[in-house]
């Protein structure tokens, strides 16, 4: 018996949605599943974690924050998203795990920004001459009460920076106090508009795959399923 035309250009605009659901979403390979572990009982999996103000090889950023990279660059938590830096999950309390600057630069902090800073890079490392700048984020509690040090207070504007200086502490503001992120520090590399000033860091077009600059693969696309890690002698795990 024959279908009716109807039913079969249904069915195949059924599986073309589903597919391309799929395809958008990008699943992140398993590492939501390790996420959970590791905020369950991050003493149980040592080997995920990664160490503040520590340098994996030759690169020219040390690491931010200590704690698991749950998230990379280009993972996807949604369909059609694209995320634009990685997420490092600390293995303490809110307020307790530090941030430190990667990379010596010029920290700014907008007026209305709770739990965000961004440091200007005037001269990248891997390609002298680019202006660059990194971006921490997710330094307040969920009621956006900062958590950043007050150092760098709402405004300020230009303050020059070392690497390993503290720059705040994990949180798990999210904008809405009734749905807080996991505690974690997001943190991406992004584009110069070249005018002197940063490009939007929501769209991953505007950000660089911070792989080089950290000494490990945080790329989704190469890295699928791992948590990277370095160790003592700067080798990636």
């Amino acid at each position: 018996m024959k279908r009716p035309l109807g039913i079969i250009l249904f069915i195949i605009g059924v599986v073309a949605i589903v597919g391309i659901y799929f395809y958008l979403r990008r699943p992140s390979n398993g590492r939501d599943l390790k996420v959970i572990q590791w905020i369950n009982n991050p003493a149980e999996h040592p080997e995920w974690m990664i160490t503040a103000r520590q340098r994996c090889g030759t690169a020219p950023f040390i690491i931010p924050t200590n704690g698991m990279v749950g998230y990379l660059w280009d993972d996807s938590f949604r369909p059609g998203h694209r995320h634009q830096g990685i997420d490092v999950f600390g293995p303490t309390k809110l307020g307790e795990t530090p941030v430190y600057a990667a990379y010596d630069g010029y920290l700014s902090r907008l007026p209305d920004w709770k739990s965000s800073v961004i440091i200007r890079i005037p001269n990248d490392p891997l390609q002298p001459g680019r202006q660059i700048w990194t971006y921490y984020t997710h330094m307040a509690d969920a009621d956006g009460k900062s958590l950043i040090n007050p150092r760098f207070a709402a405004g300020v504007n230009e303050v020059q920076v070392q690497a390993g200086d503290l720059l705040g502490y994990q949180g798990n503001y999210s904008g809405n106090p009734t749905d807080p992120v996991g505690m974690h520090l997001h943190f991406s590399v992004v584009r110069d508009n070249g005018k002197g000033g940063f490009l939007n860091e929501l769209d991953i077009n505007n950000t660089f795959d911070p792989s080089p600059y950290l000494g490990l693969d945080l790329n989704a696309n190469t890295h699928p399923g791992q948590i990277p890690t370095c160790n003592s002698t700067g080798e990636e795990g």
